[in-house]
């Protein structure tokens, strides 16, 4: 049921930003030629890749939503990281982009053909500006709401869009002062951070595939939560690795070797519930008891 949910949130959202992304492609085309602004047109062009990777979060959602098989019977959660791998290269591939055109503009030095975009298209920056924002943060909620490493790759794609807009703006208010340089500077300033995020999403998928251990704060709480269930001794051994969002909990328990073993499992069961009862991350928590 809770998977069906999140699928039934990524699906809406990814829709919403979807409509909004054609929309606003549309806009900026028509301002770039209308206005004369090469920046805005390669802004337009960056919203529809926008739609290319929305489309593959929608994609991820659906399978990761996907119940155990015989194939996988540990669930499908890890395609969401391939999904939020494949959109931290999109993401890296436009910063790319974007840098390397403003860097061959500065290095070339040629500014005597660059035409001076018209009002129309200074005011569709700041339109794309405040729409890419909203989706920025539209995504980026629902996405920490769901869990959604792709969604929340997601989001950051749109800021990055937010982060080309306001490079346009910067570019085309400074073309219209004189300043066409400043153009390609923002640019390339504006590829280095996209880049930047495109890196992180991408380190955050690869440790979610490769077991990586949960954070310090989560194990600190695994630790105490077994600890204080009674009939526990101490703990002998506490291992966790990352399934995508979610977290296999593996756990060695020591309790009185007089016990018998109805008792033990009833002492290791009462872990094993009250772990993940109180951390919603757990997926599946294995308790083994030593006596």
């Amino acid at each position: 049921m809770v998977k069906k949910t999140n699928e039934n949130i990524a699906v809406r959202v990814s829709t919403v930003t979807i409509v909004l992304n054609v929309l606003l492609s549309v806009l900026k085309l028509l301002a770039g030629f209308i206005g004369n602004s090469a920046a805005m047109v390669s802004d337009a062009v960056h919203s529809l890749s926008d739609v290319c990777s929305t489309v593959v979060v929608i994609i991820g959602a659906k399978i990761s939503s996907k119940e155990s098989d015989f194939d996988h019977p540990y669930g499908h959660e890890r395609f969401e990281c391939i999904c939020a791998a494949i959109l931290s290269i999109m993401l890296g591939v436009t910063g790319l982009g974007i840098g390397y055109a403003a860097f061959m503009t500065i290095v070339s030095g040629d500014y005597q053909n660059v035409q001076v975009p018209g009002m129309i298209a200074l005011v569709a920056a700041i339109v794309s500006i405040i729409i890419k924002e909203w989706m920025y943060r539209y995504t980026y909620k629902a996405g920490k709401q769901i869990g959604s490493g792709s969604l929340i790759a997601d989001a950051w794609h749109h800021r990055s869009d937010a982060l080309s807009s306001i490079g346009s703006l910067v570019g085309i208010a400074g073309a219209m002062l004189g300043y066409v340089i400043l153009d390609s500077i923002a640019g390339l300033l504006i590829s280095l951070l996209i880049l930047k995020v495109a890196y992180d999403i991408l380190k955050d998928a690869l440790e979610k595939v490769t077991d990586k251990a949960c954070d310090v704060e989560t194990l600190q709480l695994i630790d105490e939560i077994a600890n204080n269930t009674v009939g526990v001794i101490r703990i002998d051994d506490l291992k966790t690795r990352q399934f995508a969002e979610r977290i296999y909990v593996d756990i060695e328990i020591c309790v009185d070797g007089e016990l018998t073993v109805t008792q033990g499992h009833d002492i290791g069961q009462d872990v094993h519930d009250r772990i993940e009862c109180q951390i919603p991350r757990v997926k599946h928590c294995q308790i083994h008891i030593n006596p």
